[in-house]
């Protein structure tokens, strides 16, 4: 009898309209992809700004998983035996494209950073945003949304959010004390964010690591050091120790002392310091402010010199090449003073 029912000429042709419409859809899905969010990705880098064709990028893949919903849904109502208003059907349907339009705003949030970037780099927008803090923003704003899909597909099924909101209220001591670690980061990621001590790109060193800011999470902060390993290091560790900020130094010091033989004379002493100073005030890479070569002290083994100037570069490998080249100046001085002894008088 069921048998007789399912091949029946009007539930044969219900069930073949349905499949057809469910493939025409699909054939839709195709021809967005290839040909319509083409043009709209053209049509929103045309106009002014990136956001618009970034959106349309965001939605891409949603945006054909939506044609297979909308295909399920129109095909459902010519199927026999079937009840197309079922409120369980109709639910798992909206709670779908609720889904579908999480997950567009996930992907715009996720490049939302490229957004705030843009954002603060424009003259025209009052609106500036340092750097660290835009991957908070992003996750932040990602948190948000997820938490909000999660609350209007849990109405959608009548589930009462207030009595889960509660169900936390209630748990959130002992939630707190497992997650004591996390939140100690999160914390710490929040001292960074508001102290400011480093921005992403930045050169830091601490007690722990030294190298270049790449990333600032929730959790950590990844740093690549000039071995090039990345660091994970957790913001609550970070947050606790004293960090040294190359890149907002300025300029960098050298200072060390060096010997003369202990029969040198005043004179050769002399010279020797105003040679060093006349090459350090003439060196377009040496900072002018601070520069000091002294007679420093009288020693049994020999005579020792002074000297604290500071680099206008942070740069390593720029510092490090003024520091090699005054090296060579100072052999040169002193190979200098060494060939006016033995010539004759």
């Amino acid at each position: 009898m069921l048998w007789e029912m399912l091949t029946s000429y009007e539930n044969l042709k219900e069930i073949g309209i349905g499949i057809g419409i469910f493939l025409l859809f699909l054939l839709f899905r195709k021809i967005f992809v290839k040909d319509i969010f083409a043009l709209l990705v053209k049509i929103g880098k045309i106009a002014p700004g990136e956001f618009l064709s970034q959106i349309f990028i965001a939605y891409e893949k949603p945006a054909q998983w939506l044609f297979i919903i909308i295909g399920i849904y129109f095909s459902a109502q010519h199927f026999p035996f079937w009840d197309h208003q079922n409120q369980l059907f109709l639910r798992i349907i909206r709670s779908s494209i609720i889904l579908i339009i999480t997950w567009g705003l996930l992907n715009l949030a996720s490049s939302s950073s490229l957004f705030l970037k843009k954002l603060n780099a424009s003259s025209k927008y009052n609106i500036e945003f340092d750097e660290i803090l835009i991957p908070f923003l992003s996750k932040a704003l990602q948190f948000v949304i997820v938490a909000i899909s999660i609350s209007v597909i849990a109405q959608e099924f009548h589930y009462d959010v207030n009595g889960f909101v509660a169900g936390l209220g209630l748990g959130g001591l002992a939630f707190a004390l497992a997650a004591k670690d996390a939140i100690g980061n999160l914390f710490g990621g929040i001292i960074i964010i508001t102290e400011k001590p480093f921005s992403i790109g930045d050169w830091i060193k601490t007690s722990s690591v030294e190298g270049i800011v790449e990333d600032i999470s929730f959790r950590s902060t990844k740093v690549r050091t000039f071995a090039q390993a990345l660091v994970t290091v957790p913001n609550a560790t970070l947050a606790n120790e004293a960090i040294m900020n190359w890149s907002k130094a300025g300029k960098r010091q050298i200072s060390f002392n060096f010997k003369l033989p202990q029969d040198s004379s005043k004179e050769k002493i002399k010279r020797v310091i105003e040679e060093i100073e006349g090459y350090l005030k003439n060196n377009e890479d040496i900072h002018q402010d601070t520069i000091l070569v002294n007679f420093d002290q009288y020693k049994d083994s020999g005579q020792e010199i002074f000297l604290n100037f500071y680099t206008k570069t942070t740069d390593w490998g720029e510092y490090l090449k003024i520091k090699e080249e005054f090296n060579y100046q100072i052999m040169d001085i002193l190979e200098y003073e060494i060939s006016l002894e033995k010539s004759p008088v």
